[in-house]
C-alpha cells in the first residue's frame, strides 16, 4: 500500500507540473506577440510625442510618465479632468468592497492601502478577517449541501440510481448558479462598467475564483458609479455568495472523482486477485493422500483382474 501511495502522489505531482507548463506555453504563445506589438506602439508614441513638442525633453517626460503610473497605482484615471476625479475610491462603498477583497483574498490591487498605518491595519484585519470569512462560507456552504442532500434523495426515492442523481444534482446547481453568478451579472457590468459581455463574463469568473488580477474591477473608472451609490457593497454581497456556490460545486465534482476514483482501484485490485488466484490455481502441486493412493492402486488392481477374467472366459467360450 505505502508504495501504490507514493506512486499515485508522484503520479499527481507529475500532471499537476504538465498541467503548469502547458499553461504557461499556451500563454506565452497567446500573449508574447501582443505585448511585442504594445511595446513597439508605446515607443513610437513616445517618440512621436518628443517630436510633435519638441519644447518636452526625454526627462520630463518620463517624470510625467511616472506620475501617471503612480495615479494609477492609486486608482486615480490620469485623464480625467478636477470635476471627474471628484469621486473618491476611499468613500463607504469602496471601503466596504476593498474590505470584501482582503477577506475573500481575492485583492485586485487597483485599491489598496498606502499609508503606513492603513497596511499595518490591513495585515491584522486580514489575520482575523480570512478564518471568520471561511467559517461564514462553510455555513453557507453546509446550507446549500443541505438543500443539494434533500434534492439527491429526492431524486433517489423516485427509483434514481445514487449516482446518477448525484450527477443530476451537479448539473441542476452547475445551471442555477451559472445563471445567478455567471449569466446575469455580466449584462449588469456591461450596463454599469461599459464592457463587452465577454469582459464580464471573464471579471466575473476571477472575481469568484479568487484569482483577482485587477485588469478588470467594478466601479474603478470614474463613470462607473451611474447605478447607486451602493452598488460596490452588492457587488461585495454578490461575490461572497458566488465563492459559496463555487465552493459547493468544486466539492460535489471532488466528490464524484473520488467515488470514480475508489471504483477504479476496487476494480483494479479486484483484478489483480483474480489474476493471482488464477496463476495459484495453475501452478499449484496436486497432493496426494496415502490413503487415497492405496484405495486407487486397490480399485486399479481389482479392475484390471476382472479384465483378465473377462478375457479368459471368452477365450473358453471361443
Amino acid at each position: 500500500m505505502a508504495c501504490m501511495d507514493i506512486l499515485k502522489s508522484a503520479l499527481l505531482a507529475v500532471i499537476f507540473v504538465i498541467y503548469l507548463v502547458f499553461g504557461a506555453f499556451v500563454f506565452q504563445r497567446l500573449e508574447k506577440e501582443a505585448e511585442d506589438t504594445a511595446k513597439s506602439n508605446t515607443y513610437l508614441h513616445r517618440l512621436d510625442f518628443l517630436k510633435n513638442y519638441t519644447c518636452l525633453t526625454h526627462e520630463a517626460l518620463d517624470q510625467l510618465v511616472n506620475v501617471i503610473g503612480d495615479a494609477v497605482k492609486q486608482g486615480i484615471n490620469p485623464l480625467a479632468n478636477s470635476t471627474e476625479n471628484s469621486h473618491t475610491n476611499w468613500d463607504f462603498s469602496s471601503s466596504f468592497f476593498l474590505s470584501g477583497t482582503v477577506v475573500t483574498t481575492i485583492g485586485y490591487g487597483t485599491i489598496a492601502p498606502r499609508t503606513a498605518g492603513g497596511q499595518i491595519f490591513c495585515v491584522f484585519y486580514a489575520l482575523f478577517g480570512i478564518p471568520l470569512n471561511v467559517i461564514v462560507l462553510s455555513q453557507v456552504g453546509k446550507k446549500l449541501s443541505t438543500w443539494c442532500k434533500k434534492l439527491g434523495k429526492c431524486l433517489f426515492s423516485r427509483g434514481v440510481k445514487k449516482k446518477t442523481a448525484k450527477i443530476l444534482t451537479i448539473i441542476f446547481f452547475l445551471v442555477i448558479g451559472s445563471i445567478v453568478f455567471m449569466t446575469i451579472p455580466p449584462f449588469v457590468f456591461s450596463f454599469t462598467e461599459g464592457w463587452s459581455y465577454q469582459e464580464g463574463i471573464y471579471y466575473a469568473f476571477i472575481s469568484l475564483s479568487t484569482i483577482g488580477f485587477g485588469d478588470y474591477v467594478v466601479g474603478y473608472e470614474s463613470n462607473s458609479h451611474r447605478m447607486f451609490p451602493f452598488f460596490r457593497v452588492l457587488v461585495c454581497f454578490w461575490i461572497m455568495f458566488g465563492l459559496a456556490w463555487l465552493s459547493l460545486l468544486i466539492n460535489l465534482l471532488t466528490s464524484l472523482l473520488e467515488d470514480t476514483e475508489k471504483k477504479i482501484v476496487k476494480n483494479f485490485h479486484k483484478k489483480v486477485k483474480q489474476h493471482k488466484a488464477h496463476e495459484e490455481t495453475h501452478l499449484e502441486p496436486v497432493h496426494t493422500d496415502p490413503e487415497d493412493a492405496k484405495v486407487l492402486i486397490m480399485d486399479n488392481g481389482k479392475s484390471s483382474s476382472r479384465r483378465s477374467k473377462m478375457s479368459d472366459n471368452d477365450t473358453s467360450e471361443v
